[in-house]
């Protein structure tokens, strides 16, 4: 049989104790696969469990999770040479689902074990990577207040997310900023930058896809000086199909840039994780870092 490490989120799901990773070890032995699970309460505990597959020699690391679980296990693997199998178990799974990679458990394992290996690309910035995307403003500023919210006062998820979401449209706070892409230099004043690894689908009701990660590109969209009305607007232009028809809205692809700013530290968000950041940031694209089991 192979072998392969199974790093799960204990939290992802419905939760993960004894009795369910016996059934996830059966699963995989169905499909001629002996696995060793490791349940994980933390990103620190699942970066170290990664670690610790590679220094066993093993070839096939599985993550199971969200995209932040994907993004722990990830980080770790990239430029190892080590292949990376999938189980999709967060809320959005948004790297599984541009791989085109089965969201049920079992279709899953299958694909795991019946699968292709398949180099994409990861992006990084000062030396943190994404598998999806990066980005600096309002988001980063929702999640934090999310954290929060959910710590404090007990909130669930997606509650806690539409009170930081508001409370942040209220803020509106504006990054002055200096991009350097393809040797020029722009300078904006925004709410929000957004860098995905490869391009993303910005226009149609498929926004928020990618359909390659394999392009050894990232995609930058910022919106220059928008109005809270100015951001339902561009929003609309999306789903209408006219976003490129935009004046304030800037697309520009580059395997690497940089973005400054004056201030001594910036929230960065990365997969939906967010990390103070001391400017410049570099971004980069790495080609091919990241070996991953997609469907044939």
């Amino acid at each position: 049989m192979a072998r392969a490490i199974v790093i799960v989120n204990e939290g992802a799901g419905q939760g993960h104790d004894g009795e369910r990773v016996a059934a996830l070890r059966d699963k995989f032995a169905a499909v001629e696969i002996e696995a060793d699970v490791t349940l994980a309460g933390s990103g620190e505990e699942m970066t170290g469990a990664a670690r610790a597959a590679l220094d066993s020699g093993i070839g096939l690391v599985v993550a199971g999770g969200g995209d932040g679980t994907m993004n722990a296990v990830a980080s770790v693997l990239a430029g190892s040479g080590a292949t990376f199998g999938v189980l999709p178990m967060g809320t959005l799974n948004h790297f599984a689902r541009d791989l085109n990679i089965p969201l049920a458990l079992d279709d899953a394992i299958a694909n795991i074990a019946q699968g292709r290996p398949m180099a994409v690309d990861v992006g990084e910035v000062n030396g943190r990577i994404f598998l999806n995307n990066s980005s600096l403003g309002l988001y980063p500023d929702i999640v934090r207040d999310r954290v929060k919210q959910q710590r404090r006062l007990g909130r669930g998820k997606w509650l806690a997310f539409c009170w930081a979401s508001l409370a942040a449209l209220h803020r509106y706070p504006f990054l002055s900023l200096r991009l350097h892409v393809h040797g020029d230099e722009h300078a904006r004043r925004t709410p929000f930058v957004f860098i995905g690894n490869n391009a993303y689908t910005m226009q149609g009701f498929n926004i928020g896809e990618r359909t390659r990660l394999d392009c050894g590109q990232l995609s930058l969209y910022v919106a220059q000086r928008p109005t809270r009305f100015g951001l339902v607007r561009l929003a609309c232009h999306a789903l209408a199909g006219k976003l490129a028809q935009a004046r304030d809205f800037d697309v520009l692809l580059a395997d690497q840039l940089t973005i400054d700013t004056r201030r001594k530290l910036v929230r960065v968000a990365t997969d939906g994780e967010v990390t103070l950041m001391a400017p410049p940031l570099n971004y980069r694209s790495r080609p091919g870092a990241l070996t991953v089991m997609v469907p044939r």
